[in-house]
């Protein structure tokens, strides 16, 4: 039988909400915020157009184990999808438990960047980033880690050079049939114009897609979030974890970036009107086809069950495309987006998933 709490205990319970709620908000309002979004220390070991790779610094005392694991940025979102804040970090995860890590970003892109394609990221950024951190490891093969666009980059630089040192894939959030993703139905229209349209001209005047359009539309995948968030902040103002975790997405938002003119050329073109991914076959131009199906190595593939970038149903057919894999995985986790890769959920879900699984490939 249910017992009711006695009054002086609900009571007792309000005053202890109110109490953390009123500190959560003044500590906000004198520090600047509840998220601690201190960076994990790394180094600068190499670079190129467009291409910075660090190395997290290991624990003090403690010797890195494993193959290392470089983690490949999307385009237009900043690195800090990996490094979000202190205790939603999946670099401070890997770096705790002495796994060698290394990030690639890409620096912010401007207009002198609009003639970089695709192709710049396949056959130059990605594996070169694979090749630095081999021989910075001492010469050990590297699991791949790509998230969102960086997954998919991830799946067709593997495809494109099978010679790289490549341990495993985990490829994470990467739509692969655009028809599933309702961010694009609205835009079927647009999708559907011929060669030399408005939209193409626009992309090639602007040299890309400009960040405030690229942030809008992160933001418009999550529009039911965008109308809850101030009722739902309101109504956790005792949970600082939970506070300090929108502190730490809003900064990600706001340091979204732009895509450079060509890639955001092909991007539309080969991924959203033509749904090129789907069949499994991408053209870079001259000739140069890469097929997911060249994939070799060991792939794990991570949908998000909340996802609307990346919904279950436009990640799920990687597991037919990708039929060259010398073992293929397929998850389901919980948290949308970005919430499956450093969401509080993604502790104990995706983390311990990739854990598991680079353990299983060293």
């Amino acid at each position: 039988m249910a017992i009711l709490p006695r009054p002086r205990h609900a009571a007792a319970s309000i005053a202890t909400r109110v109490g953390a709620a009123a500190g959560n908000v003044a500590h906000s309002l004198l520090y600047g915020g509840l998220a601690d979004i201190r960076p994990m220390p790394r180094t600068l070991i190499d670079d190129g157009t467009r291409r910075e790779l660090y190395h997290y610094r290991p624990v003090a005392g403690e010797t890195p184990q494993g193959d290392p694991v470089l983690l490949v940025t999307p385009l237009a979102a900043p690195a800090i999808c990996y490094d979000l804040r202190r205790g939603c970090s999946v670099v401070e995860h890997l770096v705790e438990t002495n796994r060698p890590t290394y990030l690639v970003e890409y620096g912010e892109v401007n207009f002198a960047d609009r003639s970089l394609g695709i192709e710049h990221w396949i056959a130059h950024v990605v594996p070169e980033a694979i090749r630095s951190v081999s021989e910075h490891a001492g010469g050990r093969p590297v699991h791949v880690v790509g998230w969102s666009l960086g997954g998919i980059f991830t799946m067709l630089t593997a495809a494109d050079a099978p010679d790289l040192p490549i341990a495993s894939l985990a490829v994470l959030g990467s739509p692969c049939d655009v028809r599933q993703v309702p961010l694009i139905a609205p835009l079927r229209p647009l999708l559907n114009l011929p060669p030399g349209n408005l939209v193409t001209t626009a992309y090639q005047a602007f040299g890309g897609a400009p960040k405030p359009l690229v942030r809008w539309a992160f933001q418009l995948s999550s529009v039911d979030k965008m109308f809850t968030k101030p009722v739902g902040k309101l109504s956790n103002l005792a949970d600082r974890e939970f506070l300090a975790q929108l502190e730490a997405v809003d900064r990600f938002t706001d340091n979204i970036i732009a895509y450079p003119g060509r890639t955001f050329g092909q991007l539309y073109h080969h991924f959203f009107r033509t749904n090129a991914l789907f069949s499994g076959q991408i053209d870079l131009g001259d000739g140069h086809s890469v097929y997911l199906r060249d994939v070799k190595q060991p792939t794990l593939v991570v949908a998000g069950a909340n996802d609307g970038i990346g919904p279950v149903a436009s990640v799920r057919p990687l597991v037919d495309l990708l039929t060259g894999a010398d073992e293929l995985r397929f998850e389901i986790v919980p948290g949308g987006h970005l919430g499956l890769l450093t969401g509080r959920a993604a502790r104990e879900t995706t983390w311990p998933l990739l854990d598991d699984w680079f353990a299983q490939h060293d």
